[in-house]
């Protein structure tokens, strides 16, 4: 996945304000970690919108499947009463 934060960046900005190499580097290590868990890609999210996608088509179907079993059982109490 592509860093969404630039790390060199950031650790020459913690250099420049005075924190030393380790500190500076670590810092922008752990930021580096912490964007990349909680990011949001784009691959992400199309996972989940197939997911949804398929959860509703499954419940159309089941729904347009009860409503055509209620029709035929409408339809065949209708015909048995106007015999």
């Amino acid at each position: 996945m592509t860093t969404a934060i630039d790390t060199l960046k950031l650790y020459e900005r913690l250099r420049t304000a005075n924190f030393d190499e380790k500190a500076a580097r670590e810092l922008a290590e752990v930021f580096k970690e912490v964007v990349e868990d909680r990011l949001v890609t784009k691959k992400d999210l199309d996972e989940a919108l197939a997911k949804t996608k398929a959860e509703i088509t499954s419940e159309i179907i089941k729904w347009v499947a009860a409503m055509l079993v209620a029709q035929a059982a409408a339809i065949a109490a209708l015909v048995k009463l106007l015999q």
